[in-house]
């Protein structure tokens, strides 16, 4: 077995933390994009194609504001 080799400049990717003011709810995500809940819940869905970033809370699904904002940025001249 080959020796665990350490890398002195590697970085660690820390996920900012999510402001508990940026979380919403799939009824107000629905409000704030003019789309059905039912838009945004199959967009959510894994097997989307470009799924909408999601946070699981057991049955619950909650949006970070600002990951939903990043996502709409990257859908602009994608086809719809």
């Amino acid at each position: 077995m080959p020796p665990l080799v350490q890398k002195r400049n590697a970085v660690a990717v820390v996920p900012s933390p999510i402001s508990p003011s940026d979380i919403i709810t799939l009824e107000e995500l629905a409000r704030r994009l003019q789309v059905s809940k039912r838009w945004c819940y199959e967009k959510s869905r894994r097997r989307s194609v470009n799924p909408l970033p999601v946070i699981r809370i057991g049955r619950y699904l909650r949006y970070s504001w600002s990951d939903v904002s990043a996502w709409l940025r990257q859908q602009t001249g994608r086809a719809a």
